[in-house]
């Protein structure tokens, strides 16, 4: 969606801080309700923690060892209806556990399993099992000492392409989306909340009203509370490090493993980008102030210890090829160890002079769609335009009516209306943008009608449509968050592609 040139100004019924997955999934389902809506990201959409997940559509199996019933419960549910709203970019996914005698015992697993095949009664997926990893294919990358284990269902997603297709799906239903956006002031008169604006790319201010406030600023909720809104809040945000390593492919097949540990973590190897596997994640308390934050050594050395328990071919610092890191602003339990801290939500709502604000403290990505209903029942009574009916279940996202047989069946569509495209580019045109890959495609009839190919099978059409359509405006928010092109670019075309884009938006 092309950002205007004009500053947003006149007076809103909410104003959204934070364009992660929190902030615009609220967005979007406030103004489907009919809220005028304003959402501000002082950077690019999912720059933070909704881009540095482990990009699982998850229950979280471990957190039923924390007792998190409720949050395992609803993370399931919303599981099963977010696979049915962009099956473009997620999908169902095998995992496979082995049995470690170091770790819980086999009855603990199991236990574990049944629950959580059975505490949602909405599941389709297939159910778990124990296999024998001597005569089982998934037991083939695995070390002789485990025999036997089990195998799960759980799901898959791009995040930062989730985060994405929320604001557009806003924007198109009449939100105005602001990226490069950031909230200097915000104070209260009159029932209002006066807000100071700035856009980052040209320094220029501009003040907009609101009826409402959403503090969805993720690692920085408790810094805009006591630094920009200075508010008191009794509520705090514990700050944790997740970091994850891209190696070459260690594994064939299209399962996922999870591996326990003696410290009774768990690390996730993943199959990634077709070739490469995904490790992680680390839990790592963090004091400083949030921002961009890395892998550090030890990092990397522990993901490396985890899996190397597990697998015949050894992973090693030298074969990681790309990394992430990001803080996961979880709401402060106290708990003692960070991998105990709750993963649930917490909605502080300050009505203080008439004019709400709501702060969102916690939260993952697999239920970010309830929680937006949450947020805005929880607005509702002081502020009647959220008040409509919740809608969000059965809608599916932007390019997520992919049609019927699923996505096999739509990529099939796709590359019989477009023969002349590449097989691998047909399949990520579909994968990445589902039944907007049309959009992109418009009227060319051969390869050579998308543009200049930038790099890989990158086109400058499918850039032209990534800023004008996704806000993209820098070569990181095309090569690592609208896709993961950086990992299969040189850096000569990572300087082609940043090239075209600077002259695109300059």
């Amino acid at each position: 969606m092309a950002q205007s040139e004009t500053l947003p100004s006149g007076t809103y019924d909410l104003l959204i801080v934070g364009g992660g997955v929190n902030g615009a999934g609220i967005a979007r389902d406030a103004v489907g309700r009919g809220a005028s809506v304003l959402m501000v990201e002082q950077d690019d959409l999912a720059s933070y923690t909704s881009s540095a997940s482990t990009k699982l559509i998850h229950g979280g199996l471990r957190y039923l060892e924390y007792y998190e019933f409720r949050l395992v419960k609803e993370a399931l549910t919303e599981r099963e209806r977010l696979l049915k709203m962009a099956p473009h970019i997620m999908w169902p996914m095998r995992f496979v556990l082995p049995h470690s005698k170091l770790v819980r015992p086999a009855w603990m697993l199991k236990a574990g399993l049944f629950l959580y095949d059975h505490l949602a009664s909405n599941m389709t997926l297939p159910k778990s099992r124990a296999i024998d990893f001597r005569t089982h294919s998934a037991g083939q990358p695995l070390k002789s000492d485990y025999t036997k284990g089990f195998v799960y269902s759980d799901g898959w997603v791009q995040d930062s392409r989730l985060v994405v297709l929320n604001a557009m799906d806003a924007a198109e239903r009449g939100a105005d989306v602001r990226t490069r956006t950031r909230l200097i002031n915000a104070t209260r008169q009159n029932g209002l909340w006066q807000a100071e604006l700035e856009d980052r790319v040209t320094g220029q201010t501009t003040t907009a009203q609101a009826r409402a406030l959403v503090n969805a600023a993720g690692p920085w909720v408790a810094r805009l509370l006591a630094d920009t809104l200075k508010i008191p809040n009794s509520k705090s945000v514990r700050l944790v490090k997740g970091s994850h390593i891209i190696v070459p492919k260690v594994f064939d097949g299209p399962q996922a493993y999870i591996f326990q540990n003696p410290d009774k973590r768990i690390v996730f190897a993943i199959p990634y980008e077709q070739k490469f596997t995904l490790i992680g994640t680390t839990d790592i308390p963090w004091k400083e102030a949030p921002g961009k934050v890395g892998i550090a050594p030890d990092e990397i050395n522990y993901l490396c210890e985890s899996v190397n328990r597990y697998f015949k071919t050894a992973v090693k610092e030298g074969d990681v090829v790309w990394s992430y890191a990001g803080l996961r602003p979880l709401y402060d339990d106290a708990s003692a160890n960070a991998s105990a801290v709750t993963r649930d939500y917490v909605l502080d709502l300050d009505t203080q002079d008439g004019a709400p604000l709501l702060s969102i403290f916690g939260g993952k990505i697999t239920t970010y769609r309830k929680l937006a209903e949450h947020a805005l029942e929880k607005l509702a009574p002081v502020l009647p335009a959220v008040a409509g009916k919740s809608w969000t279940a059965n809608e599916v996202l932007p390019g997520g009516d992919i049609g019927d047989g699923g996505f096999d069946a739509a990529l099939a569509r796709l590359s019989r209306a477009a023969a002349w495209l590449p097989a691998n580019l047909a399949w990520r045109l579909m994968r990445n943008y589902g039944s907007r890959a049309y959009e992109i495609i418009g009227e060319a009839t051969s390869l050579q009608e998308m543009g200049t190919v930038l790099g890989g099978d990158l086109t400058t059409r499918e850039v032209d449509y990534l800023i004008q359509r996704e806000w993209a405006r820098t070569a990181e928010d095309v090569l690592w968050r609208r896709s993961k092109l950086g990992l299969h670019l040189n850096e000569e075309e990572k300087r082609k592609v940043a090239d075209y884009i600077e002259q695109k938006v300059a």
